[in-house]
């Protein structure tokens, strides 16, 4: 059982008698590290007080010095302390920065830092990692160029130490060619800067940009480190590249960087996104110790594949061991629930985050809830969810509820969605899409054209369908309605002999879900034929051995003539396909699907 923390009581000395003055009558600053709460450290402070010392320049600074440790509830009182001193050096200020920029307001460091130059004090070379790194974690792209500008007037931008945070600071701004831009000035960068450039191409989604420096770092003199694996295996799992993703597992294991936590959990993530639960499971299992961040990583690879009774279970096997669960956690909890079905296990669920555990849901987590609700057709339920948040709706809540609106047919609510949508943001294709074809299936064509017709006003274009396969370690994509390379053109008599098989056993092409009332019935089969899922699918039927599982990674929602066709392949080919599309994966075996049509 929890016990609270007694008071600390400098003035106390113990009842034992020592020989060493300095123990029987210790400085009250040798406290500070026993110190757990902001409440503690005003207990030291008012000591210093009684003792004359409150403008000792050294005990301010190792006051400041621990707040910053744990900036997020002492950073304030740093900030108190740090204005009673009228002449702060620049030491102080790093401090100050470096305690910024791991806060939720990291941008106050700039405004310190513009209050600092007008004291004329001259920025060193530990002043611009935390000033860069607070300008990226407040995705402040214009105080980072500032800096920049400021780094290159002082000659600093060959700096070890400022290069790589550069680097970091334009990639969490999306800014990536800046981030190129740095590095490629670079005569000799460092391993350092090498996973600053690799990690900022996987967050900015450019894995093979990734691929190919982390190739470049390996023929250097320079030996990859666990921050370059964590990268690299994210970039794999980001193209779904299973044959890669296994080559750098052995690399890993090779150079002794399986000893790592975090880079065994990146390969179950790897894994899981990559298709092959299986190896996820391996992996997993053969650790010697489980964070929870690990357990979380497996919660949310059972279901992402549909498993959600064991990604539900596996959770309760975590509370049993008494690891405790995080924001991350109850995100594959209640992913789970939603795509399972789990109404009332998922309301509970999410119940005990904050109320058992402490946890404040996020938006991803009201947007399981909204998912979970309106998946099972609990429309109503799910759109005053979202009315009732303690915060502003993000575009994506509605969408999520617009998806449901149109897997259930409810074109009234879909339309009152938009509206709430268009408030937000009018320019995402889809949106458009999903309303205009929910409308066409209605047979409300007026409503189709209006829609189509203020798409084309706006300049909204749909994102095109794309996916890839990876076949012999290289992945090949593939775009709706590709025909325009020979081998596309190959692909497509492929198709067209495949779907004539799979009409002897039973498919039929659902052509309501082309929405052009001027076509006709065999146009809308040939829309449907080179979707490009099914062009991928074909392409691995016939560049891989008989017998191999295919696959597929699709930028998009699959669609429902796609995933029975899918079907019907894994059954004349005796094949297992698995496709991951924006949502989940689904596994085709023997004619059916792991989601049970539930998606």
């Amino acid at each position: 059982m929890a016990t609270s923390t007694p008071p600390l009581n400098p003035l106390s000395s113990p009842k034992s008698k020592s020989n060493n003055p300095n123990e029987s009558n210790p400085s009250p600053l040798s406290l500070l590290r026993k110190c757990s709460s902001l409440k503690e450290i005003k207990q030291i402070q008012a000591i210093t007080i009684k003792s004359n010392l409150q403008h000792d320049i050294s005990v301010i600074t190792k006051l400041i010095n621990f707040c910053t440790l744990n900036p997020s509830t002492t950073m304030d009182h740093a900030q108190h302390l740090f204005d009673q001193i009228p002449q702060p050096d620049i030491v102080l200020f790093n401090t100050m920065a470096r305690g910024y920029a791991l806060t939720n307001t990291p941008i106050r460091a700039m405004t310190l830092f513009s209050r600092i130059l007008n004291l004329g004090l001259l920025p060193d070379d530990y002043t611009f990692p935390s000033l860069l790194k607070a300008c990226a974690n407040s995705k402040a792209l214009k105080e980072g160029k500032q800096v920049h500008n400021l780094v290159i007037k002082l000659g600093l931008h060959l700096n070890i130490y400022v290069q790589p945070t550069l680097i970091n600071m334009y990639t969490e701004c999306r800014d990536i060619s800046a981030a190129r831009k740095v590095f490629d000035k670079i005569s000799s960068p460092c391993v350092v800067t090498y996973n600053a450039m690799i990690t900022g191409y996987s967050r900015c989604s450019q894995p093979n940009e990734a691929l190919a420096l982390f190739r470049e770092l390996q023929g250097s003199n320079l030996n990859p480190t666990d921050v370059t694996m964590l990268s690299v295996l994210s970039s794999c799992a980001l193209l779904g590249a299973l044959d890669l993703g296994k080559w750098i597992h052995e690399y890993i294991k090779k150079n002794g960087f399986d000893e790592y936590l975090k880079v065994n959990t990146a390969l179950i993530d790897m894994y899981a996104k990559c298709g092959s639960l299986e190896d996820a499971v391996c992996v997993f299992e053969n650790m010697r110790f489980k964070d929870t961040q690990a357990w979380s990583a497996m919660i949310v690879a059972y279901a992402i594949h549909g498993h959600g009774y064991k990604a539900v279970a596996m959770f309760e096997d975590m509370r049993r061991v008494r690891v405790r669960p995080d924001e991350i956690t109850f995100l594959g909890v209640l992913y789970a629930c939603s795509h399972t079905g789990m109404v009332v296990e998922g309301c509970e669920y999410f119940q005990s985050m904050s109320v058992r555990y402490g946890i404040v849901p996020g938006i991803k987590h009201f947007g399981c809830m909204v998912d979970l609700l309106a998946r099972a057709g609990r429309l109503d339920e799910a759109y005053k969810f979202i009315e009732e948040l303690p915060l502003m709706p993000t575009p994506i809540l509605w969408r999520t509820l617009l998806s449901a609106c149109s897997s259930h047919g409810n074109v009234e609510m879909g339309k009152q969605v938009m509206e709430r949508i268009f408030e937000l943001d009018d320019s995402h294709g889809g949106d458009y899409v999903i309303l205009s074809n929910m409308c066409a299936r209605a047979g409300r064509w007026e409503d189709v054209n209006y829609i189509r017709k203020l798409m084309k006003d706006k300049g909204v274009v749909k994102v095109p369908g794309c996916s890839s396969v990876e076949v012999n370690n290289v992945v090949h994509e593939f775009f709706s309605g590709d025909g325009t390379h020979s081998e596309s053109r190959e692909l497509h008599k492929v198709l067209d002999q495949l779907v004539k098989e799979l009409k002897l056993i039973g498919y039929v092409p659902d052509t309501s879900l082309v929405f052009h009332a001027d076509m006709r019935e065999e146009e809308k089969e040939a829309t449907l034929r080179y979707h490009s899922e099914k062009l991928a699918i074909a392409f691995g039927l016939i560049n891989t051995p008989p017998g191999t599982t295919i696959r597929v990674v699709k930028n998009l929602r699959v669609c429902g003539d796609c995933h029975s066709a899918a079907k019907f392949i894994s059954t004349i080919s005796n094949r297992q396909i698995i496709l991951r599309d924006i949502q989940r994966f689904h596994h085709f075996k023997d004619g059916k699907c792991s989601c049970g049509d539930y998606w």
